[in-house]
């Protein structure tokens, strides 16, 4: 008797908590609209919300990449992740296909809490756990801007989970683990430039999402927060105190890349960084992105690190020196002259502008070679980097094992770091992410 108590006694209680469950995972549809006319909006908001989209990059994860690529805004962009592909949604005002049909309150519950107009739970590829930071003045001027853009009717692909990762009302119990709902509250012990820049770069931003390392469930890493990341098989560094470059991601530098898409100490922004600064943070007020260098300035603790700059940047010029008067003996420094030294060579006192430093660059001090070999692969084009200025591809000209030589001649000459291992292996693996790129091409 006691048992049958015991185990009705579970039962019950399990029933009950999948009762909670069910009422904290369903969501009630959010009637549909007639698709509001371009003129109910005003051009200043129209602007504001031009600006909000620009910071959030809203077009990279919602424009078709592959496929000979797609509208801009309309879907279909493929994220790859380990548990499958997602295809991202349209949206434009497309009554059918797009958002045509969402209120402003449907797509401010979509940012804020993750839920779709339709009461489904939007999966977390989509950042409405950064999302919800955002003021609701902001999400109504993206809504507006949004819904002045030319609506398309384009469907996105289905997307690639198992089940029952692609039963939407499972995705509420990686909200009860993973997600805290809330607008962003100023920090009363920073001044406004450094509560802005936290906003930002916190909230619409959403620098966390590839610079924060994520657990088995995909959520970021608690207490790794911008610890660095594989982004598309690249590596996000560190944007902390944790970044490994000699000279210190100050402010100035952190502005400069932001939004020039080039540091004169640090190099230039390449591979899904790229966009960042070329196609968005360019086009937004200087003042915002002042203030997100401003506030990971304080992340990375550059006010102490900065001490140490000026004898790092001796050293790493003098690494770098190269004397081509004299015949070189190594080997491996004869195969770095012949393929990069004429553009990766500089002298005292600083590096000069479109010629990155190879020993400040975080490429050579991460803890694998991955950036440096996916540079080395795919090359900048003229849109990358600093603007007009190219690096051309060496996927046809280098092969495995001259990369491995590359990167352990330069580690070892250009680092005080021990050396990597698996080179050869790790430069196979980083030339299968890359697509084959034809014999002569820049990129």
């Amino acid at each position: 008797m006691k048992k049958r108590i015991f185990l009705a006694g579970i039962a019950g209680a399990g029933l009950l908590g999948g009762l909670g469950f069910l009422a904290y995972a369903w969501h009630p549809a959010i009637a549909d609209i007639t698709p509001p006319a371009a003129s109910s909006f005003s051009a200043e908001q129209v602007e504001r919300g031009r600006i909000v989209a620009a910071e959030g990059y809203c077009a990279e994860c919602h424009t078709r990449t592959d496929l000979g690529g797609g509208p801009e805004f309309a879907g279909d962009y493929q994220m790859k992740t380990p548990f499958g592909a997602i295809y991202t949604s349209n949206i434009t005002p497309d009554p059918q296909t797009g958002i045509g049909k969402w209120s402003e309150e449907a797509f401010r519950r979509a940012m804020h809490r993750g839920i779709s107009r339709d009461g489904g739970n939007l999966i977390p590829a989509f950042p409405y756990d950064h999302f919800t930071k955002m003021t609701d003045q902001d999400i109504s001027d993206l809504y507006a801007y949004m819904m002045t853009r030319p609506a398309v009717h384009l469907t996105h692909r289905p997307n690639e989970l198992p089940f029952p990762l692609n039963i939407r009302l499972l995705q509420a119990g990686w909200k009860l683990l993973f997600f805290k709902q809330g607008v962003y509250q100023p920090d009363p012990t920073h001044d406004a430039l450094w509560n802005r820049g936290a906003y930002l770069a916190e909230g619409v931003a959403h620098c966390g999402s590839c610079h924060t390392p994520r657990n088995l469930m995909g959520a970021e890493k608690s207490g790794s927060t911008y610890d660095g990341a594989v982004v598309d098989g690249w590596i996000a560094p560190p944007l902390n105190a944790n970044n490994p470059t000699p000279t210190t991601w100050n402010e100035d530098e952190l502005y400069a890349y932001l939004r020039n898409g080039v540091a004169p100490l640090h190099g230039s922004a390449g591979g899904p960084m790229s966009p960042v600064p070329h196609r968005f943070l360019s086009t937004v007020p200087e003042e915002d992105v002042h203030a997100i260098a401003h506030y990971f300035a304080f992340v990375d603790n550059a006010a102490v690190r900065a001490k140490h700059d000026k004898d790092a940047l001796a050293l790493a010029m003098n690494q770098s020196s190269v004397d081509l008067t004299h015949p070189v003996v190594d080997p491996d420094a004869k195969l770095y002259q012949g393929a990069c030294a004429g553009c990766h060579y500089n002298s005292a006192p600083t590096p000069a502008s479109g010629r990155p430093e190879l020993a400040l660059n975080n490429a050579l001090w991460l803890d694998e070679p991955t950036n440096l070999y996916q540079a080395i692969l795919r090359g900048f084009t003229a849109e990358e980097g600093q603007a007009g200025v190219v690096m051309p591809s060496f996927y046809n000209a280098l092969s495995d094992k001259d990369m491995a030589r590359l990167a352990a001649y330069l580690r070892r000459t250009r680092t005080t770091l021990p050396p990597w291992t698996d080179l050869e292996k790790k430069a196979a693996a980083a030339r299968a992410t890359v697509e084959t790129i034809p014999v002569n091409s820049s990129h």
